[in-house]
Parts: structure tokens; C-alpha cells; sequence
């Protein structure tokens, strides 16, 4: 029976392979066992599949490094480009808010400074009013910018506006408080109200002043016209309408502006002031007063009957009834010239009063005034009486004009036409 040989990788398995390497003249053999053979094969097959696993897992893994690297880059680059966003809203919005806060900073200078105008032009107005008030020129209108009623807006209320007179804001409650703000778009616009209301309000201050110097002025001019008028009658006149006064200077163009608008109607309110000023000194240089107010006219002033003799004779003056010992008032500015027993006037004070214009007080019982006093009207000169030619207590009273009685009718007449003016 044939013996069945089992075949392998090796050949035999029982037996040895040698390996022979001839190299030149050298010849070298290695001897392998069977089982050695089988050790390094799997060896170098569990190498190279471990090798080729490796090398896997590396590609693959590079692969999701790069991949992640780029994402990263692009979420990197995405940031970027929104902080570069964000960066560049950001500088718009400051340059605007700088801007803004520039035109602001602008605007609040401005309206100070046409504050400080305003003030010192009330500064100004205030005493052209008081001046005014005792000229007679008054209006019903309440004074522009009362400061006693007003206080400075609080800092706390307007960041950037502190100082800014409530005269331009308007006025303010004690109780008032600032509300938070947060939101910064909100603060700019409050502000821009802010600063139209008081750029509104100065507007309206101006354009009250305004109104007011002009109501002033024309109530001057249109007092002082109705006065020289009426005492146009009487043939008076100012030292000033002597026909000599003249006006000139070189040629300065006024500013357009409201400053100098304002200042021109305070100079004119001056001039009307002036005028008026002056007619009402004027009428207080004409004896247009009652020596003697409610008293009756007992004797007018003409031809009339004499009361001693029965004839006809001239009056030089007008005859008031009153009691004896009742007040006579001087009815105009002027000088005693006489004051002293003067024949049929009995006790007479005789005035001064300029322009050619005199008066004469007789039949007093006493004198109380002297030679070169001053009087002015409704100053006592003496006390009604019956002294000289006379038939009981009475003032004869006489107008003079360059020496020649006329009619005190028209000059009382005149007065009280203008007492309201007066």
C-alpha cells in the first residue's frame, strides 16, 4: 500500500527548509523550520494589514481634520465679516452721533448767546418801561421776561443745557423729575425737542419785546401828539421845535439781523419817550389846571356888569365861588413873580410860566408863597379871601398871554381834555 504524502507551503512539514544566498564567492545558508516559516508569514501578513488599517484611518482622519479646519476657517471668516459689520455700523454711528452732538453743541451756544441778547435787551427794556410807566405811556400787556417768576432749568433735567433760562423754555415745576433713558436715539430726539421749544420760545420772546416797544412807542407818540395839539391852541412851544435842531452823520447800514431790529425800536420807543416827555412838560408849563377844583363860576371872564359901580366894565378874568379859607393851587410850573397887596386885587401872587404865558390868583385873605419861588401845579399859593375890590370871598383868577388877559375858559377846557393824558 502506497503511503499518501501531504503537500504544504514548505513541502514537508517535518522537515527543515535551508535557504542558500551565493553572493560573489561567498555563499551563505539558513536553515528555516517549518512552524518558523508560518510564524513570519503571519507576522508580515498581520504587518501589512495593519500597515494598510493605519494608513486608512490616517487618510481618513486627515480628511476630517481638513474638513473641520475648513469649517472653522469659514465660520472664522463668517465672524469676521459681521464684527467688520458690526465695527463699521458702529463707526457710522458714532460719526452721527458726533455729528449730531457737534450740531447740538452749535445750536445750544446759539441759543445762549441770543439768551444773554435777550437779557440784556430786557435789561434795557425794563427801564425804558419804568420810564414809560411814569411818562404815562403803559400798556395792558404783562412785562416780557418777569425774572422774579422764573428759575434756571435744572442740569439734571437737560444734560447739555444747563444755564438755559426757563424765559426761553418756559417755566418749570419744583416737582418735575428726569426720566431715565435708556434707549440713546430717544435722548438725541427729547433733546432736538427741547431745542425747538426753545428756539420757539425765544422767537416768542423777541417777537413780544418787539411787540411791546412798538405798542409803547405808539402809544407815546400818539400821546404826546394829542397833547402838543391841544396846547398848539395856546400858542406854547417846546424849546426844542425852535426850527434850529438838525441831524446828520456818516452813512452805517444796520445790521438785518433781530438784535439790531430790536435795538432801533428801543431807540425809536426812546425818541417817543422823549417827545412825550417833553409835551407833557410842556403842559405843565400852560396853565390849563382849575385853581380852584369843584368851585362854580360866579363872574366869566368878558364884558360884564360891574358889581360896585352898575356899569358895563371889562372882566380881565374868571370869578370862582368858594369859601373862605379854601385852598388856591398854582395851575402850572413857573415863577412867583409877585406875591404881595396889589390894589384892586387885594392880596395877589402873580406866575412866571414861560412862553409869554402868566397867571394872577386875587382877593386872598393870606399868601403862602414868595418872589422867585418855584411852583409847580396843584402847589397851595394862599387861601381865598376877600381883600381889595371885592364883595365877598372869591378867586379871581387871570390868564396872560405877553401881558394881555384872555380867557383861562380855553386853556381849562384844554386841560381837561388832556387830564387822562396827564
Amino acid at each position: 500500500m502506497k503511503k499518501v504524502i501531504k503537500s504544504s507551503i514548505f513541502g514537508s512539514t517535518n522537515e527543515p527548509h535551508t535557504i542558500i544566498i551565493a553572493r560573489g564567492e561567498t555563499i551563505r545558508h539558513f536553515t528555516i523550520r517549518p512552524w518558523a516559516g508560518l510564524l513570519g508569514g503571519t507576522l508580515a501578513l498581520g504587518l501589512a494589514g495593519s500597515y494598510l488599517l493605519a494608513t486608512s484611518y490616517l487618510v481618513f482622519r486627515d480628511d476630517l481634520i481638513t474638513g473641520s479646519v475648513a469649517r472653522q476657517a469659514r465660520l472664522q471668516q463668517a465672524y469676521e465679516d459681521r464684527i467688520a459689520t458690526l465695527r463699521t455700523q458702529l463707526d457710522r454711528v458714532t460719526s452721527r452721533q458726533m455729528l449730531d452732538q457737534k450740531l447740538v453743541d452749535g445750536k445750544v451756544a446759539e441759543l445762549i448767546q441770543r439768551q444773554k441778547a435777550l437779557a440784556e435787551r430786557h435789561d434795557k427794556l425794563v427801564p425804558a418801561m419804568q420810564r414809560a410807566a411814569r411818562a404815562g405811556a403803559t400798556t395792558d400787556s404783562d412785562p416780557v421776561m418777569d425774572r422774579d417768576d422764573q428759575d434756571l432749568v435744572k442740569s439734571e433735567d437737560s444734560d447739555d443745557f444747563y444755564g438755559i433760562d426757563p424765559i426761553i423754555t418756559g417755566p418749570t415745576t419744583s416737582t418735575r423729575k428726569p426720566v431715565p433713558r435708556d434707549d440713546k436715539t430717544k435722548t438725541t430726539i427729547d433733546k432736538a425737542e427741547l431745542l425747538d421749544s426753545v428756539d420757539h420760545s425765544l422767537n416768542d420772546i423777541e417777537s413780544r419785546q418787539a411787540q411791546q416797544i412798538q405798542t409803547l412807542s405808539n402809544t407815546a407818540y400818539e400821546s404826546a401828539d394829542k397833547i402838543m395839539e391841544a396846547l398848539a391852541a395856546t400858542g406854547a412851544k417846546h424849546v426844542l421845535d425852535d426850527g434850529k435842531a438838525g441831524s446828520g452823520g456818516p452813512l452805517l447800514l444796520a445790521n438785518a439781523g433781530p438784535t439790531s431790529g430790536l435795538d432801533t425800536k428801543l431807540a425809536d420807543l426812546d425818541e417817543a419817550l422823549a417827545r412825550l416827555e417833553g409835551a407833557k412838560a410842556l403842559a405843565k408849563a400852560v396853565p390849563i389846571a382849575n385853581p380852584i377844583p369843584g368851585m362854580p363860576v360866579s363872574s366869566p371872564f368878558g364884558v360884564r356888569k360891574d358889581p360896585l359901580l352898575g356899569m358895563v366894565a371889562f372882566h380881565s378874568g374868571m370869578d370862582f365861588r368858594a369859601t373862605s379859607g379854601s385852598s388856591v393851587l398854582a395851575t402850572a410850573n413857573g415863577t412867583v413873580t409877585a406875591a404881595d397887596y396889589n390894589g384892586g386885587y387885594g392880596n395877589m401872587v402873580e406866575i412866571d410860566h414861560g412862553n409869554g404865558l402868566s397867571t394872577r390868583y386875587g382877593h386872598m385873605s393870606r399868601i403862602v408863597v414868595s418872589v422867585g419861588e418855584h411852583v409847580k401845579p396843584g402847589d397851595v399859593l394862599g387861601k381865598v379871601g376877600s381883600t381889595g375890590r371885592s364883595t365877598g370871598p372869591h378867586l379871581h383868577y387871570e390868564v396872560r398871554k405877553n401881558g394881555n388877559a384872555i380867557n383861562p375858559v380855553g386853556f381849562m377846557t384844554i386841560g381837561r381834555q388832556l387830564a387822562a393824558e396827564l
